[in-house]
């Protein structure tokens, strides 16, 4: 997803559907927080595009009001946390897994029978 900002609060609104005002109002519920140019423009990206039309469609789909928007949103970046978490870990056990391994290969010798004395039985065995 591209998280470069790009569009301007009225083409960005016109993209999703929605009224810039209701963009404005989401923003200051924290619901999306667009990039400001050094004249303080909003500016939105492809990301929070994607974002809005899955706010628009938590609340018109599914009847969410904005505080379960917010929740909704709130676990799915829960989620994302805990699944890169997820990810981190298995390639450190991965990567534990193989330094065992490489220790196994060193401490492992060879038995060869040929290279062994010949033992002899005596009657004090």
């Amino acid at each position: 997803m591209d998280d470069r900002p790009r569009y301007m609060i009225s083409v960005a609104a016109e993209l999703v559907g929605m009224h810039p005002q209701t963009l404005r109002m989401y923003e200051q519920k924290g619901l999306v927080q667009p990039q400001r140019t050094a004249g303080n423009t909003r500016l939105y990206s492809e990301a929070d595009l994607e974002r809005l039309r899955l706010i628009q469609n938590l609340t018109t789909q599914l009847g969410l009001n904005l505080a379960g928007v917010e929740a909704v949103l709130d676990l799915e970046e829960q989620l994302q946390r805990m699944h890169a978490r997820m990810e981190r870990l298995e390639r450190e056990m991965r990567e534990s897994i193989q330094q065992v391994h490489k220790q196994y290969r060193r401490d492992l010798v060879l038995y060869d029978r040929t290279q062994l004395p010949e033992r002899r039985w005596s009657s004090t065995n």
